[in-house]
């Protein structure tokens, strides 16, 4: 069975399993926290194959847990945000792969990190940026990750980053997390299209880790209840430290 799989996504045994194991526990923090499968899958994952390889499958990856995860987050987003979120950021992200051309893009990441870093410190412990529960915060901050996803790929940590910003309950912002992902798959799967880097074998690798995903969101999802929704916010602040925190470092 093992060596069937493997020759499907052309890894060796002992890669496979390596993935097989990653990608389970990213699922189960995606399932709980509603976002960081793929910043997960490519930390740990990048090691075994290159990001160009990665991407595709971590789209695919994303949207199976989307799927997963659609109906409850449509009921309990707030919507408002997340569209706003999206529409924002969709008309960032060019601006961003614009400036990719004419600035120097590590530079651009690692200033990009240190923010990051400094915001959700300062979210930590509880310090308020007024700028966040405004309108104009909003827009603002979808256009940032945008023009962020454009220059270094971390688009999806600064929107988790505003939406953890509101004073709202756990379910709402974890599911308004899930739906603005959701959204944004189609705009992925374009990009994914036009550069032809979604071929048969990410499609294969995809099939192959479908099921564990699936078995991970539905362990994360299981987590997520009511006597551990206390715990959300700081955990989700802990975790966007923890991903900059290894992006910055192996940035320098």
């Amino acid at each position: 069975m093992i060596e069937t799989l493997a020759n499907m996504t052309e890894l060796a045994p002992g890669e496979l399993i390596l993935c097989t194991g990653a990608i389970f526990v990213a699922a189960i923090v995606r399932g709980f926290a509603g976002f960081a499968l793929s910043a997960l899958i490519m930390a740990s994952v990048v090691t075994i194959l290159p990001p160009v390889e990665l991407i595709p499958v971590c789209f695919l990856l994303e949207a199976t847990a989307s799927l997963m995860m659609f109906r409850g987050g449509m009921k309990e987003a707030d919507m408002r945000i997340v569209w706003g979120l999206a529409i924002s950021s969709a008309v960032g992200s060019p601006i961003g792969l614009y400036a990719t051309t004419t600035l120097p893009v590590d530079t651009s990441k690692l200033i990009a990190l240190t923010l990051l870093i400094v915001l959700a410190a300062l979210q930590l412990f509880k310090v308020r940026i007024p700028l966040l529960a405004t309108r104009p915060g909003l827009y603002f901050s979808g256009l940032t990750a945008g023009i962020a996803t454009g220059l270094a790929s971390i688009g999806g940590m600064v929107v988790a980053l505003y939406v953890l910003s509101q004073e709202k309950a756990a379910r709402t912002m974890r599911a308004s997390l899930v739906m603005f992902l959701a959204i944004t798959m189609f705009t992925t799967l374009i990009y994914l299209l036009y550069y032809e880097v979604l071929d048969m074998m990410a499609a294969r690798r995809g099939l192959v880790f479908a099921p564990v995903v699936i078995a991970g969101v539905l362990a994360g999802s299981w987590l997520f209840r009511p006597s551990l929704e206390g715990f959300y916010k700081r955990f989700c602040l802990i975790l966007l430290l923890s991903l900059a925190g290894v992006s910055l470092v192996r940035a320098l």
